[in-house]
């Protein structure tokens, strides 16, 4: 009996220890790292049956009215009265989306969340709120997954600059600002407060546009996957790297398909790598004036793409294994327009209805 009882009490204890051990692993991904059994192939599966999300662009441009804001150095331009992370995501849920995908930086360099890598931030705004973490809250309630979007080099880096007053839109080529600054060493903290501090983050959408801010695309992956090995890695444009075939302003299409791509036609055609593809664009048709990533101005609060156009590519993201980013940006109270929850809710409803054949 006394047998029977210790090793009964050796399974337990077995047991304590196996899911002692899972419990570090959730709260540690760094832990995780060490761990060479990771199965990439069943995780882009399961990154890939997310399938349909939406892209928040929320941030400086969003009340500068040009894509690109320059020049910016001051956090209380970034204006917001509100911010509803809550209708983000409840509005991803009935449009049927598995992710959102969120802008933590652009080229301007503040940031979205409560870093200590700057003051330039969203907690030192009028709005005063970390809104990474809120989001993370609403994902979680709302059965959401996270991905991120960061841009590796940004303007407050560059030490020949000036950085005050308004200079909007895109600089010409040849503009020093093109060039960003190197400072890997801050690239790398901002990504590690990233991976460490919101949870399991899904995949990053790594934007090349100012350089790899000093840290090369193969470097970059390997520095995420130290934290968490399962979060995909990909980039815009650049050398390329990572899981992840990003296809900006793209098309639904099989991995190596270089016609779906627009800035990335060499690396589809010859990097093997890829395990799975995301393309994206903005919910805005083209118009005059104002952003298209960000929310534009209020003279074009009633402008959208058509439901039919959406379904469409979500069909074609469903065919080719693909997932499917739609851009949405948020107004000055941190809300999605009208239009915008209006016409996802349409999305969701097709989706639910209809049937939707993945090519063999």
């Amino acid at each position: 009996m006394f047998a029977t009882q210790n090793r009964r009490k050796r399974g337990f204890l077995t047991t304590i220890c196996i899911a002692s051990m899972a419990i570090v692993l959730i709260m540690n991904p760094s832990v995780a790292a060490d761990n060479p059994a990771l199965d990439l192939h069943a995780r882009a599966k399961e990154i890939g049956s997310l399938r349909f999300g939406m892209f928040i662009c929320w941030s400086l441009s969003t009340f500068s009215g040009y894509e690109w804001t320059r020049g910016v150095s001051d956090p209380a331009f970034f204006k917001a009265t509100g911010c509803d992370t809550d209708q983000w995501c409840k509005t991803a849920k009935e449009a049927g989306m598995g992710y959102i995908l969120f802008l933590t930086k652009h080229h301007d360099g503040f940031c979205l969340w409560d870093t200590k890598t700057t003051e330039f931030k969203v907690t030192n705004s009028p709005l005063k709120m970390d809104v990474l973490a809120a989001l993370r809250k609403s994902c979680d309630k709302y059965g959401i997954k996270l991905a991120l979007y960061f841009s590796e080099g940004d303007w407050t880096w560059l030490k020949d600059v000036p950085q005050d007053g308004l200079l909007p839109g895109s600089p010409k080529w040849g503009d020093k600002i093109w060039s960003s600054s190197d400072r890997p060493e801050i690239k790398k903290a901002q990504l590690k407060e990233l991976v460490t501090q919101y949870g399991p983050i899904e995949f990053f959408w790594m934007d090349h546009a100012q350089g790899d801010g000093g840290l090369g695309h193969k470097e970059t992956a390997e520095w995420v996957h130290q934290f968490q090995p399962g979060c995909f890695v990909g980039f815009n444009h650049g050398e390329p790297a990572g899981e992840l075939a990003i296809r900006e302003v793209g098309k639904p299409g099989p991995i190596g398909n270089a016609d779906a791509s627009v800035y990335n036609k060499e690396a589809e055609k010859n990097y093997k790598g890829y395990l799975l593809a995301e393309f994206t664009y903005p919910i805005l048709p083209a118009h005059d004036g104002g952003a298209m990533w960000f929310y534009s101005l209020p003279k074009h609060d009633a402008l959208c793409l058509p439901v039919e156009k959406i379904l469409e590519d979500y069909e074609g993201a469903v065919k080719y294994g693909n997932i499917f980013s739609l851009d949405v940006g948020p107004n000055y109270a941190g809300k999605l327009r009208d239009v915008d929850v209006t016409t996802l809710r349409a999305v969701g409803e097709k989706i639910r209805t209809k049937t939707f054949h993945m090519a063999q």
